[in-house]
């Protein structure tokens, strides 16, 4: 049987990113994401409801997330769902744990935007790719001014019969 575990979330930062070390000098970072549904209900009444998920990001994507991401900055993250466990050390229970582990995220909003909302600009960073940033895209003009036409360039503008074979 095959099994799947892929997240795709976006979302608000609820802090700044906590950034650890390891003793080997791998970067870990801990985020914590709000992500808003506004839905109505069947009286019509408009309702929100915020879901807060923590995600935990290694390697080269925990050190552009201490650099680029601030609190209230819209991000898009990929991953996968981890479970962890541990025994609470003030009450001896088992405790536990569900979160994402990013395996790529996306930069959303303005540059210095702290709280925008909405997806504009943004890099690409996935843990395969890890520091590469799409392009912005180019944006060309195509309206011409009514009336002009594009300049005439004998030797490439030929009509058919005037080729040679």
């Amino acid at each position: 049987m095959a099994n799947l575990n892929k997240v795709m979330v976006i979302g608000n930062l609820t802090r700044d990113p906590e950034i650890k070390y390891t003793p080997k000098g791998s970067a870990i970072a801990d985020v914590a994401l709000a992500i808003n549904r506004n839905y109505t209900t069947d009286s019509g009444e408009k309702r929100e409801e915020t879901t807060y998920v923590d995600v935990v990001l290694y390697g080269r994507l925990a050190e552009i997330a201490g650099e680029y991401l601030k609190k209230g900055r819209p991000v898009y993250i990929e991953g996968r769902l981890k479970l962890d466990t541990w025994d609470d050390k003030a009450t001896g229970q088992k405790r536990s744990k569900m979160r994402v582990v990013g395996e790529g995220l996306q930069l959303l909003g303005g540059r210095e935007s702290g709280n925008s909302g909405g997806g504009g600009g943004g890099g690409d960073y996935e843990e395969a790719d890890r520091s590469v940033r799409r392009p912005p895209a180019r944006q060309e003009s195509s309206a011409r001014p009514a009336g002009n036409k594009p300049p005439h360039d004998p030797d490439l503008d030929v009509e058919h019969d005037d080729i040679p074979f």
